[in-house]
């Protein structure tokens, strides 16, 4: 997976910011705190449904649901496969994924589709852009058997939890497949078996490429901070993912408490 090219907007520059202050009057200060473990927000009163997707490196993936209204948490996380307890390092016949807990009153199953067939190349075969393999797994090449080369792959890939959903997966597959028939449609639909959270470092990675939001956010633990409904949504905010208007709201919150020196950011 690579990183993609920074880009010299509000949510990349915000690190910068630091150093700015640090520079300025002393009558302007921003008061940030060691640590505040209060500010992950209580899930709903009602059951949440969840949702696994693979649509490519799960770094963006995850990036591409937290914004939604609705989406409560996402994890990224490794399924698909047989292996046990699969690693970044490791995975076996498994795909990078993205686990979605989202509140059905505000979203959909099919609303959450959408966004899937939009946001990743479907009828791309052996994975998504620059990543490509089968995530991973390890096959032996001609001529030498005993020579075996690590091929990455990202597939897209629908995990499904009972018929409806199925049903659901396989008629906006039908509607995407015939958009064009020059090309296949290489989403599989697969019944959803268990869901490997993957390692600390690769849960809400883009935000974490953005020191100066953990630092609004309180400094969460990281247990916190996977949780977090506010981290999911600041993670596709650090990567420039969410809608227009809500990338808009969130600038005029953090230039707010740049302003005022109120350092907690607590919902966006």
């Amino acid at each position: 997976m690579n990183l993609s090219q920074t880009n010299l907007s509000l949510p990349y520059i915000l690190s910068l910011i630091l150093l700015t202050i640090s520079l300025a009057d002393k009558s302007f200060c921003i008061r940030f705190p060691d640590r505040i473990t209060n500010t992950v927000q209580d899930p709903p009163d009602h059951p949440l449904n969840t949702a696994v997707f693979a649509l490519g490196c799960f770094w963006r993936s995850e990036a591409v649901f937290g914004c939604l209204n609705g989406v409560v948490r996402t994890t990224v996380g490794y399924a698909g496969g047989s292996k046990t307890n699969p690693d970044y390092r490791s995975l076996g016949d498994h795909a990078e994924s993205v686990q979605v807990e989202y509140d059905p009153r505000l979203i959909t199953f099919r609303e959450l589709l959408e966004v899937f067939w939009s946001s990743h190349d479907c009828r791309q075969v052996f994975g998504q852009g620059p990543d490509v393999g089968n995530q991973y797994r390890w096959k032996c090449l001609q001529p030498a058997a005993i020579i075996c080369k690590l091929l990455l792959v990202n597939r897209s890939i629908i995990f499904t939890n009972g018929t409806d959903e199925f049903r659901l997966a396989a008629l906006s597959k039908e509607k995407e497949q015939m958009k064009s028939k020059s090309s296949i449609v290489a989403t599989q639909i697969q019944k959803l078996g268990t869901f490997y959270p993957a390692e600390p470092e690769h849960q809400k990675f883009e935000l974490k490429r953005n020191p100066f939001l953990l630092q609004l956010m309180g400094n969460l633990p990281e247990e916190e901070l996977e949780k977090s409904s506010v981290a999911a949504k600041l993670n596709s905010y650090a990567a420039e993912l969410c809608p227009p208007n809500v990338q808009k709201l969130i600038d005029v919150k953090i230039n707010d408490i740049i302003r005022k020196g109120w350092p907690i950011l607590r919902d966006v």
